[in-house]
């Protein structure tokens, strides 16, 4: 959006009279917390979807009550407002999150923060960390059951699909596809093949659940439609485009393929070049080369046909298959309905309900895909077995994204991975995302650290030590863990014992790939400038000059202790002379007053009020000078208790030694 336009929308919100379900304002003038953004989210997406409205507001830099424009420095950079964006998406369901974040500098200068929250799609209600949110005019609060029925029951009273288009006819339908059709449809049902043969196209047309008592669905067309028919579920579209990028990310070649689906399919299958893979699979113990196809087609047809199945096409968006030198990458329109992949891989149900239903059924029968979650768990296995990578699946920006990779990890980490019995689907999964460097939600990593399969710290994990021995990672864990400060340490001191001095440009060399390699250059100079300046408060060590080019030197065991004893002697002699001053400076006190009632100095009272202290007959009593007593006749103080080096007097009004 431009800045006028984000200007008029902010001034329509300012004048409402006050903030409703889907806008709301926030001071937010440095910080605000992330986990109630990510309710707020949850919640103004929710509502947006009940109320109808395109988007929801949340704007940080306005006083909610007056609606006064005050300003917020919330995250005061680009980068860290994109990473937000991510990190609610992280816990949010089907990955939901920002449309936009937009910063605008508003008419008296002070900068505005503009949340623009995208509706929960039709019949998900939007979680965050797994609760519901909604608002109750101005108040944030648990969604209620209500409502939460009202957003599920949108996918029964709406199924895209299943509509029927009153002027589409058997004509509108391509012959060759209602033939591919019904062998598809025989296969599944041997039994019945005569009885199948038997039938005219309309009796199985409606059999197939691809008609309603003769007349024609969009899932009709979309399936078997003729390619000119494709204007009859306008403005969805029936299409899928087939991209082929080289090395350099160039494109070098395209298809487009039109409905009818159940022809396309094949169509974009011919284009994929599955070429033949061979390799030497030390777990067979053979010098023969195993070969296999580069991509297993069940996992081709699975993953175009998902696409197909779940795509959104009210959002008028074409499916995509690019395909790379060692990768197919297909995506589509629409949330990913289970929320995210772990729960398709633990769940061993189907999935209760689809975005397209009817569509789903049809291809269900017609033996194009498998229910959603056994699909799933197919390929996932295939590339299991294959000792490829697991599928990559990408669930942002309200599409689904799986990337399937036709070469071959290390073959021990793969073997040991695939084999390894104490290790589940979803704990491979995981596993495999640390290898390729992909990030992990924290219940990912809490999962993963819990059994023992991973180490260090966010972002920077690696593979547990004894993972890495079973897989031949041993180098690579050394690696990434780095050896401790300790070992730095003396691996530093011995080279200073060896060559008297070095600089710190020396330094860093000399540590640098002793450390982990998951650290940047910014943190390996920080923790190097680190274990200097501890080993020179421990007297180890001493330098010369700062910066770059600064000279350390190491301090001798002598040189260091009598260096240690001469500071204990100073110490001494110092708090020596403090307790010499003391005394000369107070007289003996005389025994406490019992019983002796608070007064206010009468004489004093002036200086009382000048040093603003109220005094207490016969108790020791904060003054600037120090610490005195008042005397039982409320005059003077008996002595004062001061700490100070020299002889010089206490203040007026006051006796001294």
């Amino acid at each position: 959006m431009t800045v006028e336009e984000l200007t008029n929308i902010l001034d329509s919100l300012l004048i409402l009279p006050a903030e409703t379900e889907v806008v709301e304002f926030k001071r937010a003038e440095r910080n605000f917390d992330d986990r109630d953004l990510g309710q707020y989210f949850s919640a103004l997406s929710n509502e947006a979807n009940l109320k109808g409205r395109p988007c929801a507001w949340l704007v940080f830099g306005v006083e909610n009550h007056t609606h006064e424009v005050v300003g917020s420095q919330y995250k005061n950079s680009r980068p860290a407002l994109d990473a937000m964006k991510k990190k609610i998406a992280d816990q949010t369901t089907g990955r939901h999150t920002f449309v936009e974040i937009h910063e605008l500098r508003y008419r008296n200068g002070k900068r505005v923060v503009m949340f623009e929250i995208p509706p929960a799609p039709q019949g998900i209600p939007i979680d965050y960390q797994g609760h519901y949110y909604g608002r109750d005019g101005e108040s944030l609060q648990a969604l209620s059951m209500d409502k939460i029925e009202r957003i599920r029951n949108q996918a029964k009273l709406k199924d895209w699909s299943a509509e029927i288009i009153e002027n589409a006819s058997l004509e509108d339908l391509d012959p060759a596809a209602i033939v591919k059709a019904r062998e598809l449809y025989t296969n599944a049902r041997k039994d019945k093949a005569d009885e199948i043969a038997s039938w005219d196209d309309t009796t199985f047309l409606n059999k197939a659940k691809i008609t309603i008592r003769g007349k024609i669905t969009n899932t009709a067309i979309v399936l078997l439609g003729r390619e000119e028919s494709e204007h009859l579920i306008s403005p969805a579209v029936a299409k899928i485009k087939w991209i082929l990028r080289g090395p350099d990310n160039v494109e070098r070649d395209y298809m487009i393929a039109s409905c009818p689906f159940i022809l396309a399919v094949d169509k974009i299958y011919d284009k994929i070049r599955n070429l033949k893979y061979r390799y030497i699979n030390p777990e067979y113990k053979t010098l023969f080369p195993e070969e296999i196809d580069t991509y297993e087609p069940y996992v081709i047809r699975e993953a175009l046909n998902n696409a197909i199945a779940h795509q959104d096409y009210t959002l008028g968006g074409q499916i995509n298959v690019v395909e790379y030198d060692d990768k197919l990458v297909f995506s589509n329109k629409g949330s990913f309905i289970p929320g995210n992949i772990e729960r398709v891989l633990v769940s061993d149900a189907p999935e209760e309900r689809y975005r397209n239903q009817f569509l789903v059924t049809a291809m269900v029968g017609l033996k194009m895909v498998d229910t959603i979650g056994s699909g799933i768990r197919k390929m996932y296995n295939y590339q299991r077995q294959r000792l490829f990578p697991l599928p990559d699946y990408n669930l942002a920006d309200n599409r689904v994204e799986v990337t399937i990779t036709g070469k071959i990890l290390d073959m021990n980490y793969a073997n040991i991975l695939a084999g390894n019995a104490d290790l589940n689907l979803l704990d491979i999964e995981l596993l495999n995302r640390v290898q390729l460097g992909k990030p992990l939600s924290d219940e990912e990593i809490a999962r993963l650290r819990s059994k023992r399969l991973i180490e260090g710290r966010k972002p920077k994990i690696y593979i547990a030590k004894h993972i890495a021995q079973k897989v031949g990672q041993k180098i690579e864990y050394s690696e990434h863990k780095g050896l401790g400060n300790k070992r730095c340490e003396e691996f530093l001191l011995t080279a200073l014992r060896d060559h008297k001095s070095l600089s710190r440009r020396e330094i860093d060399k000399l540590l640098w790939n002793l450390l982990s390699n998951l650290l940047d250059d910014r943190q390996k100079k920080d923790k190097i400038t680190n274990l200097l300046a501890k080993l020179k408060r421990q007297g180890k060590i001493r330098n010369e000059s700062q910066g770059p080019n600064s000279d350390w030197f190491i301090l001798h065991a002598f040189y260091t202790l009598f260096t240690r004893f001469l500071h204990a002697f100073y110490t001494l002699v110092y708090y020596k002379h403090l307790k010499i001053c003391i005394l000369r400076s107070c007289k003996k006190f005389p025994p406490r007053q019992k019983n002796i009632n608070y007064v206010p100095s009468s004489q004093n009272r002036d200086q009382s009020l000048r040093t603003g202290m109220l005094r207490h007959v016969g108790r020791d009593i904060a003054h600037p000078a120090g610490v005195c007593r008042l005397r039982p006749d409320k005059s003077t103080c008996v002595g004062i208790r001061e700490l100070r080096t020299d002889d010089q007097k206490c203040s007026k009004g006051y006796s001294s030694f």
